[in-house]
């Protein structure tokens, strides 16, 4: 029998683990078992990809994922950065299959090659021993002042704001992604949870301090290994796979 309606079509789903393990999002979270269900990419995905409006304002991914995500109650501002990456590899895959050739440049001559990314073999950071993740919180006494501050875990809604915040500053011919982005991250000082404080803080903050903080958000944070080495000019070098244009939009002969 011919479909009375294209929405009764049905498309398949896949469900994926999370580099976080989901207990970060709370008991309430449908993300706290861990798993996102995705569908397969369609056209309607593709449209969404071209869309010169969508990648002029920077929220074609974010749009994208919101598209692919079949939980519900889930959206992509929600996600830990780490989370959103693994998706976007786990969709990539489903979509085009884990071969992803693109050319890549290595780190210090900057000779360019073409090179073939095997995005199945992409793992997830190993999670360090004796860190709570029961919630995005959490605690870290600095080793020169010896202040006590909590922390948390970016999300996507946090990253879209850092963003923003930055196009603000470069408007004015201003940078300060590093400030910025610490801002997001420090949620108290010595228990005072206030923007004022915070901000001051960060603006002031020793710059060893400031590196062993964001060492220990690296060290911490829950993600999908995006390194792989790769053979350029006779060396073997370890490189990030980019995500260029071809990662949702490979090449074709069409």
């Amino acid at each position: 029998m011919a479909q009375d309606n294209a929405n009764d079509y049905k498309f398949p789903v896949e469900t994926i683990d999370l580099p976080s393990g989901g207990k970060i999002y709370g008991k309430d979270s449908p993300l706290y078992g861990g798993k996102v269900d995705i569908k397969y990419m369609t056209a309607k995905e593709e449209d969404i990809l071209t869309s010169q409006n969508l990648i002029k304002k920077g929220v074609v991914i974010d749009k994208l994922l919101n598209s692919l995500i079949a939980t519900p109650g889930v959206v992509s501002d929600d996600l830990l950065v780490g989370d959103k990456n693994a998706i976007m590899i786990a969709a990539r895959i489903l979509a085009y299959g884990g071969e992803y050739p693109v050319e890549v440049m290595h780190p210090t001559t900057g000779e360019k090659v073409e090179h073939t990314f095997d995005l199945t073999s992409c793992p997830f950071k190993e999670i360090p021993d004796g860190v709570d993740y029961s919630e995005n919180k959490f605690e870290l006494e600095l080793p020169v002042t010896k202040i006590k501050i909590t922390y948390k875990l970016l999300t996507g809604k946090d990253e879209a704001a850092i963003l923003q915040d930055l196009k603000s500053l470069q408007k004015i011919g201003q940078t300060a992604e590093i400030t910025t982005r610490l801002k997001k991250i420090i949620t108290s000082v010595n228990g005072d949870d206030t923007t004022a404080t915070i901000n001051n803080f960060v603006q002031n903050m020793l710059s060893k301090e400031s590196l062993f903080l964001r060492e220990e958000v690296s060290r911490i944070n829950p993600d999908i290994d995006l390194t792989q080495e790769v053979e350029i000019g006779g060396e073997t070098v370890t490189v990030v796979i980019p995500m260029t244009v071809e990662f949702f939009w490979p090449k074709t002969g069409a």
